[in-house]
């Protein structure tokens, strides 16, 4: 199988190493407007050759987008104006209801899976990629009933090879979920990062205290804009929403300090202690 990876960064790159280490395809295309990125995943041997879009979709048995969201959506009617019948696109993107929605007229729809990997790091480019990063988590695909069900069988062998676990939901449903359990988490990480700069501004002192609970905290804010302004953009309303019950949240905390109400402090903490019995069990 020859495929066509559309953005050849960490999870284009993650993608193509994993279907290359378990063998499923035979050949991968790299296309990127970013030309330092595909010479990078030529040396790494992540792609084995960089082309043209068209060029590209049109000798793949499969097209992967893996750009930033706005970019996808915008891009994705053009990709299926190229393919054939026989032909299969799938994308990676965050946010996957702008995404559907982009296409859903489109004559050539149901030979487009929508798909997000559940997997992400704060790094970026072909040297950020890593071929077991999907190993246990989870794979969603976005209105399977849209698809034609060899393409939706060829996106599920997919999601198969990178070791993932499936879980089908509509767009609308993904975009809420998500927004509660990953876009709060980076806009908190931002948040928290640009706090500690506006308030200690010796920045050797922030690098002798950080312990490893900062670091692992604010890791996120590490994220580069280019990726999560499209994200907060496609997603802004269950943004929105999640980010005010933050906010919320946050006056919860700051009102029991304000009136020394330590008992209720510590009913927010032993509240908020709740969640780890849903993450261990992972």
């Amino acid at each position: 199988m020859k495929i066509s990876i559309i953005g050849v960064g960490l999870i284009g790159g993650s993608i193509a190493l994993k279907l290359k280490q378990k063998g499923i395809v035979d050949f991968i295309y790299g296309i990127d407007n970013n030309n330092e990125h595909l010479n990078e995943a030529l040396n790494l041997k992540i792609i084995d050759a960089k082309v043209d879009l068209e060029y590209g979709i049109k000798n793949s048995d499969l097209v992967i987008l893996a750009i930033p969201v706005d970019a996808a959506r915008k891009l994705l009617p053009s990709v299926l104006d190229l393919i054939s019948e026989h032909q299969t696109v799938m994308d990676a993107g965050s946010t996957k209801a702008g995404i559907v929605n982009a296409v859903k007229s489109h004559p050539k729809r149901s030979r487009f899976v929508a798909f997000h990997p559940m997997w992400g790091t704060e790094n970026s480019g072909p040297k950020s990629a890593i071929p077991d990063s999907f190993s246990g988590k989870a794979g969603v695909i976005c209105n399977k009933e849209e698809s034609d069900k060899d393409a939706l069988n060829l996106v599920e062998k997919i999601v198969e090879a990178l070791d993932m676990h499936l879980i089908y939901m509509n767009a609308e449903d993904h975009d809420v979920h998500t927004a509660y359990i990953s876009h709060i988490s980076h806009i908190t990480s931002y948040a928290l990062a640009n706090t500690v700069l506006e308030k200690e501004r010796e920045e050797e002192t922030i690098f002798q205290l950080a312990s490893s609970g900062f670091s692992s905290t604010v890791r996120l804010a590490k994220s580069h804009p280019e990726m999560w302004v499209p994200i907060f953009k496609q997603n802004k309303e269950n943004v929105l929403d999640v980010l005010n019950e933050h906010i919320f949240q946050l006056k919860k905390f700051k009102a029991a300090l304000e009136k020394e109400n330590f008992e209720y402090l510590e009913e927010l903490i032993l509240n908020a202690n709740k969640i780890r019995g849903i993450l261990d069990k992972k």
